[in-house]
């Protein structure tokens, strides 16, 4: 198997593919994440006019952040299912809700071509929509059993933790 350098001073791309998930403050990422949906905010636009002026000015209103979606291959692993049964769980087949551990911070740090982390996100106060823990089964199929969360989040910034590698 051949190692290819990687040249820290030319300034390509990240690949999509090389990616890690931490939930909350653990040290290890969550096993087998395949996808991660892109990160999205958007802010809403106030028009207003002043007097004596014919233009429409534009102000800046509320900002929004758009869920997040994590897939992963189903594994022994339960950290999907653990956090989405913090919102809803049956006991003896009526709901109950467990509001402890229901938001968490989440990490996403993309890797360069050595696996070493060179760009990352915090996600704060995040929470779990929607979990699908089977998809549709066919024994005709080859694909891999997937689950998913979507997560509700109230904002997100770069992880100042996570500078550039230096070239070595």
């Amino acid at each position: 198997m051949a190692i290819f350098p990687v040249n820290t001073s030319r300034f390509d791309p990240y690949k999509s593919y090389r990616f890690l998930v931490f939930f909350g403050q653990n040290t290890t990422p969550v096993a087998a994440v395949s996808k991660v949906s892109a990160l999205k905010r958007s802010s809403d636009v106030i028009e207003y006019k002043e007097g004596g002026n014919n233009i429409i000015l534009k102000g800046l209103g509320r900002t929004k952040y758009e869920p997040i979606t994590l897939e992963r291959g189903i594994t022994q692993d339960n950290d999907f299912i653990a956090w989405a049964d913090a919102v809803q769980k049956l006991d003896q087949g009526h709901p109950t809700t467990s509001l402890a551990n229901l938001r968490r911070e989440i990490r996403i740090q993309l890797l360069n071509e050595e696996g070493q982390p060179v760009h990352g996100y915090i996600v704060h106060r995040c929470w779990v929509s929607e979990f699908q823990a089977l998809p549709d089964l066919d024994a005709g199929a080859t694909a891999v059993a997937v689950e998913h969360i979507k997560l509700e989040n109230e904002g997100w910034e770069v992880d100042p933790t996570i500078t550039e590698v230096a070239e070595t």
